[in-house]
């Protein structure tokens, strides 16, 4: 691996493979394969080392024919490279002079300005073309927006931030559905369908129906359906007491490490709903604090704060 067709090479399976790679394995949006899966990379490290080992094989075995040729056959392959190295400068020296359009060193004095700055001269070189076509597509950009958005009135700066707003609390919304155990003290919510709240009645019946009975009623835990919360109703006040604990040594022990940030919140929000039922053997009021879960008048929730 001596010439640079021999790296390029390397570099283009490399490049196949990983291209490869990301459209096989499928990832999360804005992820590359490569990173989040380490057998990809174990992958793509093989492929650039069979390619170099192909490389340097085919370099031995170049040499090995080389000095096997006698000396004539020798002369004639060093010619023939020189050529090709020659065709090669003069090849690079063409596309130079292409992107330049400059004058060659012994043709400069044909473009010398009459300008002189303390022996300064200045040349009058053509502009490069890769600038001057740049400078012709941006006029052209500017002319095709002028048109959509000032003449035919597309879409405003406004309207695009609106809609790139409600599709990021969309992507959001998903990637909580996706990873609910994200939720915390800050982030939980009152969830109200049917589903999260049946899950909240199976914990509240395997768990704590021992102190605060099936009914909410109480027992040796307080009362669930009354108005008073020894430490605050809401659900984000629930949720602290069942993840966090009660009270320092006569409350409820913290159930963070027995449940999961969905159980926990599924169970907060079935026990605001107990709010207002009857229980059959309801224990006295507990607390001062007083919170209630607003309801119509079929008895359906209206909404849910604190």
């Amino acid at each position: 691996m001596r010439n640079l067709s021999s790296y390029l090479r390397v570099l283009a399976f490399a490049g196949i493979a990983l291209l490869g790679i990301e459209y096989l394995i499928q990832t999360e949006e804005g992820k590359w394969a490569i990173i989040e899966n380490p057998y990809a990379g174990v992958f793509l490290g093989i492929v650039i080392l069979f390619a170099i080992a192909i490389e340097v094989s085919i370099a031995s075995l170049k040499n090995i024919l080389y000095y096997t040729m006698d000396e004539a056959a020798r002369e004639r392959y060093d010619a023939q490279q020189a050529e090709k190295s020659k065709r090669f400068v003069k090849l690079k020296e063409r596309l130079q002079k292409m992107m330049t359009r400059s004058k060659p060193v012994e043709e400069e004095h044909e473009i010398v300005l009459d300008h002189n700055y303390d022996g300064i001269r200045e040349l009058d070189n053509k502009l490069p073309p890769w600038w001057l076509y740049g400078f012709y597509l941006t006029i052209l950009f500017a002319a095709i927006y002028l048109v959509r958005f000032h003449v035919f009135d597309d879409y405003t700066q406004k309207e695009e931030y609106e809609q790139e707003v409600a599709e990021a609390k969309a992507a959001i919304e998903e990637y909580k559905k996706n990873n609910k155990d994200l939720i915390d003290l800050e982030s939980v919510q009152f969830v109200t369908n049917e589903d999260d709240l049946s899950a909240g009645k199976q914990v509240y019946t395997a768990n704590c129906v021992a102190c605060h009975k099936a009914d909410g009623g109480g027992g040796i835990g307080p009362n669930l359906t009354d108005k008073h919360w020894i430490l605050g109703g809401g659900i984000k006040n629930v949720y602290k007491t069942i993840s966090k604990g009660g009270r320092s040594g006569k409350g409820m022990v913290a159930w963070e490490n027995q449940l999961s940030a969905e159980e926990m919140q599924q169970v907060a929000s079935y026990v605001l709903t107990l709010q207002g039922t009857e229980p059959a053997q309801p224990k006295e009021p507990q607390g001062e604090k007083t919170w209630e879960l607003e309801r119509d008048e079929q008895g359906n929730i209206i909404k849910e704060e604190g």
